[in-house]
């Protein structure tokens, strides 16, 4: 069982004796706070704090640090307030403290959402001091650890929280040693017995594979000193989980996998580790496509090392690891290798990329709709197997693996991913679903004026990107719908020979009142919607204005709502008879919807005619220019290119080729549906006159659904 004398003994590696005594202090409050509580295995239940302490100290933190893993139980389990923390600690400490608890005060409907509850509010303390995660992760490794004095059923629901969330932080801010030993955890947790079988299994190949494994040491650490490069050469462990996952992945054996035998050559900087690759490749054939320079350019996480697949002796395969002292550093303790390894010049490169994915996560959490939504986001940005392009000016992005322009484009900035309407890949043009690979060069192509499309979503997989989509697309729906509600609101108002600009504000505001609504928008938003009727919302208002309702009898034509074509989404057209410039239409508010535009003879409006709340006369605007699609249906003779010629005739008028098919009614005749994008009827008239100069053409008609 540790004690804090070890601790402190440990510390003094490190630490001013000032430093020490601040955690010693800070322990001795914590068991005086905890008194008479245990953990379930039966232990005192400070053990747990010293134990955290004692995993962050191997890590070299700082002194904050250490005192806030004694302290990160106090607030939650003791009655302990954040106030007597700050007056005793400081306010750094509290704060570290506070992020650190969970969300135990609050209630959640489920198990799910306390836990993305725990993890947002624990994502924006990361936010402010990135310690936080760090203290999280050795609070969750000792829990791991002590796993086996919970029911099996919690423990296998923990054990998958700890590998869907901690060990892939872990992961991500480069901290390998607390990663693997948590996925080890969590595996032996899951899968006891494959577990056990695994680990008997490495047991039994150690003492098959050591007289090669040292054999291998012995050359390489011969030829490096021969070549007077002074350097560490060092076996490297396979973990069980690691195992099980590339057997699982790969579908290999055990033995397939354990054949593989894996090093680290740690040397003293960076020109060294280049150095002696030349040499371990000459020394032992090198298998091509195996190299990877991460010094170079570091994965994600800040990891930076050479790796390479040699062939030994006996044809045995090797995986070699090189880097220096530095990068071995940050191999193991990620991101907290910056407390120790900080140099003159400020921050650690993996240290900023480690914030600014922590500053990427606050983004997330302001524009996530719920913490599960922002806990499903943060999900997706935790497993990166990292693809590596070009900016045009030659700068390095990395991405996630199969991700398209459009992630790349709101990876460089929201904006630009909002307005990119293009993108150029290697110089080529190319659709911007198009997935991006390793090495290219990547220029989008912007539009003043231009939004996202909501197809990106199936697409798109950045968190960023959708998080960004979503939250536009959500926007602009808001302010669509508002201005589409005004609108149809001011046509029923004009019903009562009432302006609605002109409308008493005191009348506005009994009208929210009485709906129990926020504000006025909150009314046209929801009309916009189709939610509420805009003729009901007007009866109430010249109620309020006139004292009656008997205007409604005086419709006049600047009481139907014109339809423009440029409302956007919060206005469709019915797909069943496809209105078009011209067409005599209705619309119809359609809950969640917003305005459906049907024609006036559609059969599926004849039963809503005389729903007045629902449905409303509509005209077009004269200044209508966007293509409508409509059906064609023509009866041809068989022949060799009709199908091409008609299109031709389609183009020749100026029409739009959406969708053709083909129905054979029998050998000499055929039915052709053409599927064309028209600006109106006349246009449409056009485009069936062009149809019918064909000599094959029979018969030719709009498809309708009229009644």
């Amino acid at each position: 069982m540790p004690t804090i004398d070890a601790l402190a003994e440990r510390l003094s590696s490190y630490l001013e004796p000032e430093q020490i005594n601040q955690v010693c202090r800070a322990y001795h409050y914590a068991k005086q706070a905890h008194e008479g509580q245990f953990r379930r295995s039966g232990d005192p239940y400070i053990v747990h704090p010293l134990a955290v302490a004692n995993i962050l100290s191997q890590m070299h933190m700082d002194p904050q640090s250490l005192i806030a893993a004694m302290l990160h139980d106090v607030i939650e389990d003791t009655a302990v307030p954040k106030e007597a923390l700050v007056e005793q600690f400081g306010e750094t400490v509290s704060e570290l403290v506070d992020g650190v608890s969970k969300l135990t005060h609050i209630k959640f409907g489920s198990q799910e959402e306390k836990q993305a509850g725990n993890f947002q509010k624990m994502a924006m303390a990361m936010a402010r001091d990135i310690r936080v995660i760090i203290v999280k992760l050795a609070d969750r490794l000792h829990n791991m650890r002590t796993l086996s004095a919970m029911p099996p059923e919690k423990k296998r629901r923990i054990a998958r929280e700890t590998m869907e969330i901690y060990a892939p932080i872990a992961n991500r801010l480069g901290i390998s040693n607390i990663r693997i030993e948590l996925e080890d955890l969590c595996f032996s947790a899951k899968h006891p017995m494959r577990s056990r079988l695994i680990q008997k299994a490495v047991k039994a190949a150690r003492g098959n594979r050591s007289e090669l494994v040292e054999h291998i040491s012995e050359s390489m650490k011969k030829r490096l000193k021969e070549e007077g490069l002074k350097a560490r050469v060092m076996g490297r462990e396979k973990h069980m989980f690691s195992i099980y996952r590339k057997m699982k992945e790969q579908s290999k054996s055990f033995n397939q996998i354990m054949d593989v035998y894996g090093f680290r050559i740690i040397v003293d900087n960076a020109d060294s580790s280049y150095r002696a690759l030349g040499f371990i490749h000459n020394l032992y054939k090198p298998v091509p496509g195996r190299f990877k320079d991460y010094i170079a350019i570091p994965k994600a996480n800040g990891y930076q090392s050479l790796h390479t697949t040699v062939v030994g002796v006996g044809g045995v395969h090797i995986e070699i690891q090189i880097r220096t002292e530095d990068m071995e550093a940050m191999a193991h303790n990620g991101i907290a290798a910056h407390w120790l390894y900080k140099d003159e010049e400020g921050e650690s490169d993996g240290s900023q990329r480690a914030r600014q994915w922590v500053q990427g996560l606050l983004e997330l959490q302001q524009r996530a709709g719920n913490p599960q939504e922002f806990i499903e986001s943060v999900k997706v940005d935790l497993f990166p197997d990292d693809t590596y392009l070009f900016t045009p000016k030659g700068r390095i992005v990395e991405m996630p693996k199969e991700s398209t322009a459009v992630d790349f484009a709101y990876s460089v900035h929201s904006d630009v991913g909002n307005t990119c309407v293009g993108c150029r890949i290697d110089h080529q043009l190319a659709p911007l679903s198009t997935k991006l690979y390793s090495g290219q060069t990547v220029e989008i192509i912007t539009a003043p004026g231009a939004s996202p499309n909501p197809s990106w979503l199936n697409f798109v997989v950045t968190s960023k990107a959708r998080s960004n989509i979503r939250h536009y697309l959500k926007n602009q729906k808001h302010d669509q719908s508002i201005s589409l509600g005004k609108r149809l609101l001011a046509g029923a108002l004009s019903m009562f020979h009432l302006d609605l600009n002109e409308i008493e504000l005191n009348h506005l505001e009994h009208l929210v009142k009485e709906f129990g609504a926020i504000d006025f928008d909150i009314i046209l938003e929801e009309i916009g919607l189709g939610t509420r009727a805009p003729q009901a919302i007007a009866r109430r208002i010249a109620l309020f204005s006139l004292g009656q309702e008997d205007g409604l009898s005086a419709v006049n034509s600047e009481g139907v709502f014109s339809i423009s074509g440029k409302e956007g989404s919060v206005v469709s057209y019915a797909k069943c008879c496809r209105p078009i410039p011209g067409d005599d239409i209705v619309g119809y508010s359609s809950a969640g919807r917003g305005l459906v535009v049907h024609t006036s003879n559609c059969k599926n409006m004849q039963a809503y005619l005389d729903q007045a709340d629902k449905c409303m006369p509509l005209i077009w605007d004269d200044k209508i220019s966007a293509d409508f699609s409509v059906t064609l249906r023509i009866w041809v003779e068989s022949g060799r290119g009709i199908v091409a010629q008609l299109a031709a005739a389609v183009t020749e008028a100026d029409g739009n080729l959406e969708q053709i098919s083909v129905d054979d009614k029998d050998a000499k005749l055929s039915v052709v549906n053409l599927r064309i994008g028209v600006q109106g009827r006349v246009h449409l008239a056009q485009v069936m006159r062009e149809v019918k100069k064909n000599k094959l053409v029979s018969k030719i008609m709009r498809q309708k659904n009229s009644a």
